[in-house]
């Protein structure tokens, strides 16, 4: 128990001390005028207050995954709490924050225009796919997966039809995605984003209240198929410590922020509540089924839904079933949507198209939603099995573009390239040693991306040495 809210204060103290010295180093201007109004269009360029873009960024980054991808993490045991609190700290705090400061900073523009202009050309063009791909990968997921559990509710006629739900759902998604974010966005998000953590408080409140005794941190590893610490864990809990979707979705409320000042509360400060998100249910599911062999029966039973299902019912009764079943239903809904809008503004950014036109909106949007609902007649669960590692490898691309950002004007990189440095660690050793990559043994995946890891950070080393004092500030910084 006494780890546990060990965890939770030093989340806590992270915003405030970590947060408030990343802010600095960055260099927060309080009258520096933002995207939200040197580019006001009315459609994504939409000035909107601080505490409903905190929430919106919080669904955007989090929906369900803080929550899936923490109970599988627990599968390793507690010792996943250590990871949850250090890697939002200082990697996924930072890697949000410096996502949406330099969009900011960069008229607004997507994570991939922006890795091209501090990482080359070549670049910019392997972040627009690379993006993109990654994008309609989660909106299809988001799309058919809430259609086939509405369909499984129990109802009658068309309603049991998944392709009904799924016509209905891509119908949403589209609307949402052309029409102007104050329109809908703006205005359901926030809901949801208090449920969200309306959700999580009353599981932790409730372990609490009912006397479970939340294990201590402990390094031994629990994982019943034996997977190791490194790299499996910082790749299974993405969302609660660092993920590179919220990279493709710090940019949209970056067009949104008026005032710089708020960009630690809503993008280190969204982070940091996933994570605490993370962190409960990390918690709950190491705690609530009497031990890690519990859990692994009821993950091998149902998966993660399962596990969610029953620690909200167990836990809140029928009001908990209703919130879980929002969560389940509402939050990758939620994501979906905003993942086509991303890839809508990442696609507009690289060929330059006004999004203030209705008719340039339309025109990236149909072919997009076309590709979307294409890939629900195809079994594209091997590509999605690459999803993990690519999320954490632009992760990794996107914190070396911020430490390169520092270089470039000035700064202490610190704070960014280590953190890049051990995810490149991270990345590289994962898909030479996991089942969908190389599959070649730890005693070689890992000492290689500890080499890779090191050969990236004395590359960009030797740069930050050399970089010229003329580039040491960047224009559009």
């Amino acid at each position: 128990m006494f780890s546990f809210i060990l965890c939770l204060g030093l989340l806590v103290a992270g915003y405030f001390v970590y947060g408030r010295i990343v802010e600095k180093l960055f260099g927060v201007e309080e009258n520096r005028q933002t995207p939200a109004y040197a580019k006001q269009d009315g459609v994504d360029y939409v000035p909107l207050s601080g505490k409903r873009i905190f929430l919106i960024q919080l669904l955007n980054i989090a929906g369900l995954g803080p929550i899936y991808g923490a109970v599988m993490g627990a599968l390793f045991g507690t010792a996943s709490f250590i990871w949850i609190v250090f890697g939002c700290i200082f990697a996924g705090a930072v890697h949000d924050f410096f996502s949406g400061m330099m969009s900011i900073r960069h008229e607004g523009k997507s994570i991939s225009e922006i890795s091209g202009t501090y990482l080359g050309s070549k670049m910019r063009i392997v972040m627009r796919g690379f993006s993109v791909v990654l994008l309609i990968l989660v909106g299809t997921v988001f799309m058919a997966g809430p259609a086939g559990l509405l369909s499984n509710m129990g109802m009658t006629g068309i309603f049991a039809n998944k392709w009904f739900w799924l016509g209905l759902i891509l119908a949403y998604y589209f609307v949402a995605t052309i029409l102007p974010i104050d329109k809908i966005i703006a205005k359901l998000y926030p809901i949801f984003g208090v449920v969200l953590l309306v959700m999580a408080v009353g599981v932790a409140s409730m372990l609490f209240i009912k006397g479970y005794k939340i294990p201590e941190v402990s390094f031994t590893n629990a994982h019943p198929k034996g997977l190791g610490f490194f790299p499996f864990l910082f790749i299974t809990i993405a969302c609660g410590a660092i993920s590179g979707f919220h990279a493709t979705q710090s940019p949209i409320m970056a067009r949104c922020l008026p005032d710089e000042r708020m960009g630690r509360p809503v993008f280190f400060g969204a982070m940091i509540a996933e994570g605490i998100i993370a962190l409960i249910w990390a918690a709950a599911s190491v705690t609530f089924f009497g031990g890690m062999e519990g859990l692994a029966g009821i993950v091998g039973q149902g998966g993660a839904g399962l596990v969610v299902k029953e620690i909200s019912v167990g836990l809140l009764g029928t009001v908990g079933g209703i919130l879980a079943m929002l969560g389940v239903v509402a939050c990758p809904i939620s994501s979906g949507d905003t993942a086509f809008r991303s890839a809508r503004l990442t696609i507009a950014d690289s060929l330059g198209l006004d999004q203030a036109k209705i008719r340039n909106r339309l025109l990236i949007a149909i072919p997009l939603f076309a590709v979307g609902f294409s890939l629900n007649f195809v079994n594209f669960s091997i590509i999605w099995r690459y999803f993990a590692w690519s999320n954490q490898t632009l992760a990794t691309i996107v914190l070396w573009t911020a430490a390169v950002y520092m270089v470039r004007n000035g700064k202490n990189h610190w704070i960014c390239s280590l953190p890049a440095a051990f995810m490149s660690a991270v990345v590289t050793a994962y898909i030479l040693q996991a089942p969908e990559g190389f599959r070649l043994s730890a005693g070689i995946s890992i000492p290689v991306g500890i080499s890779v890891a090191i050969a990236l950070f004395t590359a960009f080393f030797l740069f930050a040495r050399k970089a010229p004092a003329s580039e040491k500030t960047v224009k559009a910084a």
